[in-house]
């Protein structure tokens, strides 16, 4: 992967399928679009890293999120921080950890990733709100000092208000050489998941497909792609 640019659309494409080989079969037919594989390792019903890191040749982030942060891990937190650190022992581009995750988690997966190329992405998602700009850059300060290598930040947006509130985070990002994912889940956030990378932010993420989204808003790669095409870039 090149560095933080702020002219390259990095496009990440959810993958929250139940079987390895549904997974690896949704990973397939949006690879030639995607230049990120997220792989959802709380949808599946038995999660696995190894078949995923041998088959697939795009950057792949794994996430396992938990169910307090709007994902589907119900289980022992050590269990899901294990899943990570295996993902980062095979060498996967990016690991996904909540910044609110436990503290005893930062520290495992930090020392898994000493001495790796493996990014971290420490992120934090509100489904309920958009909250005030000084906790919005707090959220990224806390996430900066905590050792990520990018920050993503994600909200609802009830209004555009709270659109321009997180897309304007970017602009403290640059200034702090943070590279950071930045959108608002709903309605009103749909514009901002186009418009993120072209402002800054590292990445925008994406569905298979229409009925497949793992997001309130969340656009099909399909559309996603056609939109960037037909804006010329």
């Amino acid at each position: 992967m090149t560095q933080h640019s702020f002219h390259h659309h990095r496009i990440c494409v959810s993958i929250g399928r139940e079987t390895i080989d549904d997974a690896l079969a949704a990973a397939d037919s949006a690879a030639s679009l995607a230049d990120v594989l997220e792989i959802r390792l709380d949808s599946l019903s038995v999660p696995a890293i190894s078949p995923f890191i041998s088959t697939l040749n795009k950057p792949l982030l794994f996430t396992n999120r938990p169910k307090w942060e709007g994902g589907h891990f119900d289980g022992r937190e050590e269990l899901r921080i294990a899943t990570l650190v295996e993902a980062v022992k095979e060498n996967c581009a990016y690991v996904d950890l909540e910044v609110l995750a436990p503290a005893s988690s930062h520290q495992e997966l930090f020392m898994a990733l000493q001495g790796v190329d493996t990014r971290l992405i420490l992120s934090w998602h509100n489904f309920q709100e958009t909250p005030t700009r000084e906790e919005l850059v707090g959220r990224m300060a806390m996430m900066q000092d905590k050792g990520a290598d990018i920050g993503k930040i994600v909200t609802l947006a009830h209004s555009h208000q709270d659109v321009l509130r997180v897309l304007q985070l970017q602009e403290v990002a640059e200034q702090l050489g943070f590279p950071l994912i930045a959108f608002c889940m709903g309605r009103a956030g749909v514009i901002s998941r186009i418009a993120t990378v072209e402002l800054g932010g590292y990445m925008t993420y994406c569905a298979v497909s229409e009925d497949e989204t793992t997001a309130p808003g969340q656009l099909s790669l399909a559309t996603l792609a056609e939109i960037y095409s037909l804006m010329g870039t």
